[in-house]
């Protein structure tokens, strides 16, 4: 089994202002579409063909196999990260928002530990939203192609804070990206539905 880029949720200007058409051309048309060629040419004929992203992310990263792990990682991260996003916000609401609550104080708070945490994230990496295996909510930041999957934590939204993800829009202004994704793009839907499943 191959893979292939998967569609945007939305069309590439959907997003305008807060993240414009020329930013998807790169980063969905060019970079995803790169880290999906690069993997089915790094799985094909191997023990990983025929296995899901996550799957794959898992193994490769157990056995150091970096190549197919950045790859794989990067795939799912990027179309997760395209969920995560959408341009009908609504603030989150029912389970979630009293999850939130609970675990947070607030959906303030909760921004506050979101973007500081995609902020502060030296280099490359993602911003999560996770659910912990006690049920409780968290913010963590990962390295790279890391995803939460790997510390036993389920995803729920996430940010990507790679420069290419904000540069063409916001140059170094990693923080505002940060806040108008929280503010304006969140997909608190999707978030949601990943913690009701």
């Amino acid at each position: 089994m191959s893979f292939t880029l998967p569609d945007l949720p939305y069309a590439k200007d959907a997003l305008a202002p807060h993240m414009s058409a020329q930013t998807f051309d790169f980063h969905h048309g060019k970079h995803h579409q790169t880290y999906v060629t690069n993997l089915n040419n790094l799985i094909e004929g191997t023990d990983y063909a025929g296995k899901d992203l996550v799957e794959i992310s898992k193994e490769a990263f157990a056995k150091k196999d970096m190549g197919v792990f950045n790859n794989a990682a990067q795939v799912w991260n990027h179309t997760f990260f395209w969920n995560s996003m959408t341009p009908n916000y609504a603030a989150p609401s029912g389970d979630l928002a009293a999850a939130i609550d609970k675990s947070f104080g607030s959906l303030d708070e909760l921004k506050t530990k979101f973007t500081g945490a995609g902020a502060t994230r030296f280099g490359s990496g993602w911003a999560w939203l996770v659910q912990k295996a006690d049920g409780g909510l968290d913010v963590v930041s990962t390295a790279n192609a890391e995803l939460p999957q790997l510390e036993g934590l389920k995803p729920l939204l996430t940010c990507d804070v790679w420069e290419h993800a904000y540069y063409l829009d916001y140059q170094n202004a990693r923080p505002k990206f940060l806040e108008v994704f929280f503010d304006n793009l969140a997909n608190w839907d999707f978030a949601a539905q990943n913690l009701a499943g």
